[in-house]
């Protein structure tokens, strides 16, 4: 219980009206939404200011240590294997970067498993009498983000290693390529794919992904999940053009890491900005 009334305290400390009346706002949004079913616009825009009071409670919570510690417990409690180095653990509290690039599939991932939960399945219940009561929808909220960071944060942790390891083994050699063909053999290949069943991929398209800043790792996962431009830009407080910006670099990234044999890319995804880089045919 201690943990629960931590999250509620965070939320309590980070918003400025106070718990009943969040709870009775939040009831009357609900009935209204439960009308369309929990989607269309009026969804997303509830959505996004959902994601907006969160996001700064849970950059606060991580760079204080306290939303890894309430995900650790949790995980304990209930007998799920967790468990954080003590490096990353550092890491997240000191480097911003860091945090934000977790967070931003925390909050991703939330996004999906509150409406279902809460929303849909009545999870959320205004007249919760239990314990310190009911929660408003934001607290909910910070709750299944705290859930979902143990998966995040494992592969967060298994990226950051691979990642290292590869640059740690890999010189630029060909021999070193030679020592290590499970991970670079794509590198002695000779000429260039021009089939998809001749490519041998050393990085995948989220190893690439990775790499990038968060923002840009948010615009392009949104992008995926079938999100237009309008609603990437609102639900992440930038502009259309920054929207528009960060897509067509990663596009640039894309084909550099294609020349470098590093993904291959299927000619039929090829696009005129593409062919501006070269007119490659798989990685060449």
């Amino acid at each position: 219980m201690r943990a629960v009334r931590e999250v509620a305290e965070a939320v309590d400390d980070g918003l400025s009206a106070d718990r009943s009346a969040r709870i009775r706002r939040d009831a009357a949004r609900v009935s209204e939404l439960a009308a369309g079913g929990f989607e269309g616009p009026a969804y997303k825009v509830f959505e996004d200011e959902l994601c907006g009071e969160a996001w700064p409670i849970l950059r606060g919570m991580l760079r204080e240590g306290r939303l890894a510690r309430i995900a650790l417990k949790w995980c304990a409690e209930r007998g799920l294997p967790f468990w954080i180095h003590p490096d990353d653990y550092a890491l997240l509290r000191s480097d911003p970067g860091a945090r934000d690039e977790i967070l931003v599939d925390v909050v991703l991932r939330a996004r999906t498993s509150f409406r279902r939960k809460a929303l849909v399945k009545g999870g959320w219940n205004p007249d919760y009498k239990q314990g310190r009561g009911a929660s408003c929808l934001t607290t909910y909220f910070v709750g299944q983000c705290i859930w979902e960071f143990r998966r995040v944060y494992t592969r967060w942790a298994k990226n950051r290693q691979e990642w290292a390891k590869q640059h740690a083994l890999y010189d630029g050699s060909e021999e070193a390529a030679h020592a290590n063909p499970k991970l670079f053999g794509p590198l002695l290949e000779a000429g260039y794919l021009s089939e998809p069943e001749a490519a041998v991929l050393s990085t995948n398209f989220e190893d690439i992904l990775n790499e990038q800043p968060p923002v840009t790792q948010a615009v392009i996962r949104m992008t995926v999940e079938g999100y237009v431009d309008t609603e990437i830009a609102d639900a992440l407080h930038i502009t259309h053009g920054a929207v528009r910006m960060r897509k067509t670099r990663f596009r640039g990234v894309l084909y550099d890491a294609a020349r470098e044999r590093r993904i291959w890319i299927p000619e039929q995804l090829h696009t005129k900005a593409g062919a501006r880089h070269g007119k490659q045919r798989g990685a060449a």
